[in-house]
């Protein structure tokens, strides 16, 4: 219970940091600023970066650990595979969604 509250507060904060960040880029490239679009770009280019790293990190542990208790417990293979497989939608789908804010970043070029 606590670990799922503690995940909700952490993707509520992580949702407020990055609007944020977006409004105040916006706000930027409103104001004429020349170096905006060079800070976008590069916002752009250092999120995929770091969300391809931490969801391949965290992507990595996710099957090591499923694979070793399957290893470990072959019986248990049902339980463990199912969830093993929805926790790396989740992880992929966070790359996927800091792929689409990188695009509309750079859309706005």
């Amino acid at each position: 219970m606590f670990r799922k509250y503690t995940f909700s507060f952490l993707v509520a904060l992580l949702f407020v940091a990055v609007a944020s960040v977006a409004f105040a880029v916006e706000g930027a490239a409103a104001a004429g600023d020349g170096n905006a679009k060079t800070y976008i770009a590069l916002a752009a280019g250092f999120g995929i970066a770091i969300a391809s790293f931490g969801g391949a990190l965290g992507q990595a542990k996710a099957i090591a650990a499923g694979l070793e208790g399957i290893a470990r417990n072959p019986s248990a293979q049902n339980k463990i595979f199912i969830p093993m497989i929805v926790g790396l939608a989740l992880i992929e789908s966070l790359v996927i969604y800091t792929l689409v804010i990188a695009f509309v970043l750079v859309g706005k070029l």
